[in-house]
């Protein structure tokens, strides 16, 4: 019961900031890490997103709702999310992410350091390409970085972000509804696989879900409600969390 209990509040902690500014996994995964360590990674990333996937889909939701997006361009990148994570995760039944793990940090780090010094980055939604060229490139990103959501995870979201915003030339808010957008998908790619090797525990996966979604609710409503500068002070606080955590696991632990 405490063990439920101890992933039920990290889920709903988790379910908020992956709404405003995504990065959840900082919270969520090292708690199903800690509290069941002698499961089975794989089986922990199921439940994860078993969990996860209600949160997202609730944030999406409200997201679409107030923000409009570029739909004929998107969904195909979606798509192409959705097969990225479920190769990713696939790889992940079979190799071990430890070499990732060690540059993830520093990774983190670039854009931490350019999203600063960047003051005016995701403020002003300007988006730089159009048709045909903003769905080729938007879906390069959602491929590159739903593969690496299968396999490893942590700061999805907020890799997902980041590059709509610095590449797509989003403002944060439209960025982090474009990155909702591609998580749900992502995790549901994932969860299929991961259904398909007998890697979920739905029991746990069950109760973090109602907390995510609770979360999520709290999360897109002040984002929503506070627009792309909040969801960017977010970000930066995400990112920065996620380097300290990140370096700890990858040289310290």
């Amino acid at each position: 019961m405490l063990d439920l209990t101890i992933v039920a509040l990290a889920s709903l902690l988790a379910g908020f900031i992956d709404a405003v500014a995504g990065g959840g996994g900082l919270i969520l995964t090292p708690a199903l890490f800690s509290t069941f360590p002698n499961a089975a990674p794989a089986t922990l990333m199921g439940s994860n997103k078993g969990a996860a996937i209600w949160g997202t889909g609730w944030a999406t939701l409200q997201y679409v709702r107030r923000v409009q997006l570029p739909w004929a361009r998107l969904l195909p990148a979606a798509v192409l999310a959705g097969a990225g994570s479920f190769t990713g995760a696939w790889v992940l039944t079979l190799v071990s992410p430890d070499g990732l793990r060690k540059a993830l940090p520093l990774i983190l780090l670039a854009v931490f350091v350019y999203t600063l010094a960047r003051k005016d980055l995701g403020r002003e939604h300007a988006p730089r390409f159009t048709g045909r060229a903003e769905a080729t490139v938007a879906g390069a990103i959602a491929l590159a970085v739903g593969f690496y959501d299968g396999f490893f995870g942590p700061g999805t979201g907020s890799f997902f972000v980041f590059l709509f915003v610095r590449v797509l030339g989003y403002d944060f808010l439209h960025a982090s509804a474009t990155a909702k957008l591609m998580n749900l998908v992502t995790n549901g790619f994932a969860i299929a696989l991961f259904v398909s090797k007998g890697h979920i525990w739905w029991h746990v996966a069950a109760v973090m879900a109602v907390t995510n979604v609770i979360g999520s609710l709290a999360g897109t409503r002040l984002a929503l409600k506070h627009g792309a500068g909040f969801v960017r002070g977010v970000f930066i606080t995400v990112v920065g969390a996620l380097i300290l955590k990140t370096a700890w696991d990858a040289f310290l632990r």
